[in-house]
């Protein structure tokens, strides 16, 4: 099984980008092109920052044809793709770990798919250790823009 560490694109050279939301897209859709199955995506930042724009651009780039939602109310939203299902998790609601196990957490994990996660701090502990992380943060002074941190 081929596992993915700390793949970041060319443009994140340093793993530290300041972009505006095109250029976050198209960053993302280069990204989705890039991964294999299997292999976890965390997206953290506070509300509003970009993880399910993100995460679309990221799904779009794989091969996902069909529109990708943000899965808040039901947590789980699953897409088909040529190489593997792609998994979109938001954790938000989760109050904790402990609650991973209703979702199928460990199912998911298990299977030869991309995961996309949102709000992974709710996963705690049973975040794999090889997943790659991406913070979107927002850039001060200038609200059209954020910045990635990923790897």
């Amino acid at each position: 099984m081929q596992t993915q560490r700390h793949l970041v694109p060319p443009l994140a050279a340093k793993g530290h980008l300041n972009l505006t939301e095109p250029e976050m897209k198209r960053w993302g859709f280069e990204l989705g092109e890039a991964i294999v199955a299997p292999l976890v995506v965390s997206l953290s930042g506070d509300l509003g920052a970009g993880k399910t724009t993100l995460a679309q651009a990221i799904c779009a780039g794989y091969g996902v044809t069909e529109s990708v939602t943000s899965p808040t109310y039901a947590l789980v939203h699953k897409y088909d793709a040529h190489k593997s299902p792609v998994y979109h998790v938001d954790l938000y609601r989760l109050d904790g770990e402990a609650q991973l196990t209703n979702i199928g957490w460990d199912d998911l994990l298990s299977e030869r798919a991309v995961v996309i996660v949102e709000w992974p701090e709710r996963a705690g502990d049973r975040m794999p250790a090889d997943h790659l992380h991406i913070d979107i943060e927002y850039f001060e002074g200038d609200d059209s823009r954020r910045v990635l941190l990923a790897g």
